[in-house]
């Protein structure tokens, strides 16, 4: 049963309603498919509301309506933040989110609310990634959002940043969804790229308003980053970590699970590497991805790309894959010098670099890397070693 976007009055009633503590999702959404909305839930007896299986307490607490008090609240926060309310019912709904076992009965949304209908891909790894990780997050991120692709990540350190930023600096489209309120930052590092989002993409979360952001809550949303999309993409992480999670998730929801090899020395690579075993597709380059999706969903990716892109035959153009992109041509020698000995996936350290570097002085060493980071070549990582930016 689907509506158009909701009434202050509407709002308020399912604002009460995902308010009750103890409901439950499951249960909630029950009640949904029975009463139709939030308003006939209200209006049931206590008794009513006892005979389809809820517990005392909390069919006292909707008998009661205490929780409007706070629903006004939340209004009131969500005006002052600019975020929209977006139930099960609503037309702006994602269709695909609808499918899962336990669908959020209301979504908080900051930002372009048209990117639910978007045709979205959750990307999730490690919060302590490698140089390869980092690396191969940000250029898969920044390939598949430059084909059509809208990313969807938690918006945590590491995998999940990357990804958002990677999409962003392509002109991409992307999607964080929070483990707590949308007016809260977490982690506060990323106040400007979470700005950025709501701005360029959209955050979007099932917990009210100033809900801070509790352990329990990520594995709890990580459901909406499976279930949102047509799949997910594993870059690197541990054997039980939370982006394992959300792969096992995405295969209960029936959703494709993407996996980036890594080194089978690195505890990060055994997650991605167990899922490879276990039938997730092996992902090397964003095409990897594309050929996997219904031919439904690429024709209209293919539709959508088709400005940015161009088609060359009928066959979308493979400018993504250059190993070799055109160096800028204020470049200087010893900058070209540098990036040559850089490698994307293994740090270098600066003492290397000088002395390996025999035809430079330390002073033009330096002065090259800090051209190269700049341009946007190279990027320093922590102990000062350096990657080139694959």
């Amino acid at each position: 049963m689907l509506a158009p976007a909701i009434t202050k009055e509407d709002e308020l009633h399912w604002l009460a309603l995902c308010l009750i503590p103890g409901l439950g999702m499951v249960k909630a959404g029950k009640l949904i498919e029975r009463y139709h909305s939030p308003q006939a839930i209200f209006r049931a007896s206590r008794s009513e509301l006892e005979s389809r299986g809820l517990a005392g307490s909390v069919a006292q607490t909707i008998a009661s309506g205490c929780t409007f008090d706070d629903a006004v609240d939340q209004q009131q926060k969500m005006l002052e933040n600019g975020t929209r309310l977006v139930p099960i019912s609503d037309a702006a709904y994602p269709a695909r989110l609808r499918e899962i076992f336990d669908p959020p009965i209301v979504l908080f949304a900051r930002g372009r609310l048209e990117l639910l209908q978007s045709i979205l891909l959750g990307v999730v790894g490690t919060r302590r990634p490698t140089a390869y990780g980092m690396a191969a997050a940000e250029r898969l991120s920044a390939d598949l959002a430059h084909a059509g692709l809208a990313i969807v990540s938690g918006m945590a350190r590491g995998i999940d940043t990357a990804a958002h930023r990677a999409a962003l600096d392509v002109g991409g489209d992307t999607v964080a969804v929070f483990g707590c309120g949308v007016d809260l930052i977490y982690p506060a590092e990323n106040r400007k790229l979470a700005s950025e989002i709501a701005e360029k993409g959209l955050i979007l979360s099932e917990f009210p308003m100033g809900s801070p952001a509790y352990p329990q809550n990520f594995p709890i949303r990580n459901r909406i980053i499976s279930g949102v999309g047509v799949g997910v993409l594993v870059v690197e992480g541990a054997q039980y970590s939370g982006s394992a999670i959300t792969a096992k998730m995405a295969l209960d929801q029936q959703r494709e699970v993407f996996a980036v090899p890594g080194n089978i020395t690195s505890k990060m690579s055994w997650g991605p590497n167990l899922l490879i075993k276990q039938g997730a597709k092996l992902v090397q380059e964003w095409n990897d991805v594309l050929v996997e999706l219904p031919s439904d969903t690429r024709r209209a990716l293919i539709g959508k790309a088709q400005a940015r892109l161009g088609l060359k035959d009928g066959v979308m153009s493979l400018e993504l894959n250059e190993e070799q992109p055109t160096l800028p041509p204020e470049l200087g020698m010893a900058s070209r010098v540098i990036l040559a000995k850089l490698k994307a996936d293994v740090p270098i350290q600066i003492d290397q670099l000088l002395e390996s570097s025999d035809t430079l002085t330390s002073s033009e060493v330096i002065a090259a890397l800090f051209e190269l980071e700049l341009l946007g070549l190279a990027r320093q990582l922590p102990g000062k070693n350096f990657v080139k930016v694959w």
